[in-house]
């Protein structure tokens, strides 16, 4: 194990694939975007949380002047703390094609976080009140919104990754913010996903916020090669270091779970 999943794994399922470590939160807010709390308060809190790894992970868009002095503030915070910690960036597909709505400048990440809050369709994005007005429309059917949601987020781990090492932030939240029954779809599905995902050694973010994927779609990602981390998505510190959902899917996950060696 190496590149952006250095240190987020401690255990392995009965076949040998690593599972998520519960002292590292791949995923974190702070105020310069919509969280509440500096980095230094984050930093303070992840400490007493016992955690040893904390990637920040602030939205962005072309317009947020503020990633440099964000930047520095992590980079100051890592001189103070035995805490090790990642700078990125959370990024918006916005085209069907996978294009991200990335800032100017992407220099200085450790990793970029893809995100699909709302549906790209040709037409622009569509959040998930405009996508259920298609549906009872008949523009869309459910599988029309299954495969641009996976097909465009495919493509857009495989943009992201030629500029730094990917991880999938909330995989897929926005089909069942419209009210997909994941029952209802086949494995096969997903598959485009997990292999985009393979391909481009991008990692899968279990959000204990969004409470996303499900052990299903966990397993598939595990199953189909791909690393799982754990991440908090918080916003305020009092949510670092508190695994409920993703505990539980690391224990559905984890029959049999055995050590891995240290990264």
């Amino acid at each position: 194990m190496g590149g952006n999943y250095e240190g987020y794994a401690d255990t392995a399922d009965a076949d040998g694939r690593p599972l998520p470590n519960l002292a590292a939160d791949a995923h974190v807010h702070t105020g310069f975007a919509i969280g509440r709390d500096s980095v230094g308060a984050i930093v303070t809190a992840a400490e007493r949380a016992g955690l040893d790894r904390i990637t920040f992970g602030d939205i962005v868009t072309p317009n947020s002047a503020w990633l440099p002095v964000y930047q520095k503030s992590i980079l100051r915070a890592q001189q103070r703390t035995e805490v090790r910690l990642r700078i990125a960036v959370e990024v918006e597909v916005a085209r069907p094609d996978g294009w991200l709505d990335f800032p100017t400048d992407l220099s200085g990440l450790d990793e970029i976080s893809v995100a699909v809050s709302r549906l790209p369709l040709a037409s622009g994005p569509a959040d998930a009140r405009r996508v259920q007005e298609l549906l009872r429309t008949g523009v869309l059917d459910r599988s029309d919104v299954v495969d641009l949601a996976v097909e465009a987020t495919a493509k857009a781990v495989e943009r992201g990754s030629r500029y730094a090492p990917t991880q999938l932030a909330r995989p897929l939240n926005l089909l069942w913010q419209v009210g997909l029954d994941e029952a209802e779809i086949p494995d096969a599905a997903f598959a485009p996903l997990i292999t985009a995902c393979r391909a481009t050694n991008t990692v899968v973010e279990v959000s204990e916020s969004w409470r996303t994927p499900s052990v299903r779609l966990a397993r598939l990602f595990v199953e189909g090669g791909v690393p799982l981390v754990a991440a908090s998505d918080a916003r305020d510190v009092a949510q670092l270091g508190h695994w409920r959902f993703v505990a539980r899917v690391l224990s559905e996950l984890s029959v049999g779970a055995s050590p891995v060696a240290a990264a």
